[in-house]
């Protein structure tokens, strides 16, 4: 199962033309359907897409996306810097009554945000000098301000929207030299 857009890619797609020109590096984390990746590679930027979905990297290499397999960095290589990481990850708080596949492309762990934190544990090692972040999360997934606090970030929020019964928010996120 991929990831179709909804609400939130959307809202974080129409950042990206803000944050990349010709020749950024850009790497599409959790790419899904790779929406965001196909807009940073129309801004000019050379992109990377990642999921842990065989079939996502499939379609992303449809598009002419370079694409790899990798659950988080696991399979990006550790020399590698980039001045753009983009993510649009599962932050829902576990629903039980969920189905297990879709859960994956939905629930960031027990509390929604296990998987943010470990993304942000993670890449800052990935940042170029000016490297930034630019990643969605939902007033459901809680503490994201704190666990970014906590990793070293700088962090602004870029873009909210209300949804139903939540909200959406773009934040962009750094690390101070």
């Amino acid at each position: 199962m991929i990831y179709e857009p909804e609400e939130d890619s959307f809202l974080l797609k129409y950042q990206i033309e803000k944050f990349v020109e010709k020749g950024t590096k850009v790497l599409d984390m959790g790419t899904g359907s790779g929406i965001l990746a196909q807009e940073a590679k129309e801004c000019g930027g050379k992109v990377l897409a990642a999921d842990i979905n065989p079939d996502a990297i499939k379609l992303c290499k449809t598009m002419g996306i370079k694409a790899v397999i990798s659950d988080l960095f696991e399979n990006i290589p550790k020399n590698t810097k980039y001045d753009l990481i983009i993510f649009n990850p599962p932050y829902l708080p576990r629903d039980e009554l969920e189905d297990e596949e879709s859960a994956v492309i939905t629930s960031g762990g027990e509390k929604g945000n296990e998987i943010i934190e470990k993304f942000l544990k993670q890449a800052k090692n990935f940042l170029s000098k000016k490297g930034k972040l630019l990643f969605l999360v939902s007033s459901l997934t809680p503490e994201t301000e704190n666990i970014l606090k906590e990793n070293g970030y700088t962090f602004e929020k870029v873009s909210e929207k209300n949804i139903f019964f939540e909200k959406l928010i773009v934040y962009s996120a750094w690390v101070q030299e």
